[in-house]
């Protein structure tokens, strides 16, 4: 039973990151496009997390953290690049 509820949130969230993917292309601005690229990051947590439940091990909840990390830094310095114009005062 886990393997197909497995199966079924990976599906989910390739569709979802098919979506933002499409948000980013056709975006009508640049706000738009900074909440698709979160949107994908998060995503993209729970694709490694759903992975690593199916593995078994530990390493991709590593993995998991370290993107939340980076998509965190990332979308604060596009945000303050499109506000500002710059990122480092």
């Amino acid at each position: 039973m886990i393997a197909a509820a497995l199966t079924f949130a990976f599906a989910c969230y390739a569709v979802a990151l098919l979506l933002d993917l499409w948000r980013i292309v056709r975006g009508p601005d640049s706000a738009d496009r900074i909440l698709a690229l979160d949107t994908m990051v998060i995503n993209v947590i729970a694709l490694f997390v759903l992975y690593g439940v199916w593995r078994g091990t530990a390493v991709y909840f590593e993995t998991a953290m370290l993107v939340a990390m980076v998509g965190f830094v990332s979308t604060v310095a596009y945000c303050r690049f499109v506000l500002r114009g710059d990122i480092i005062e």
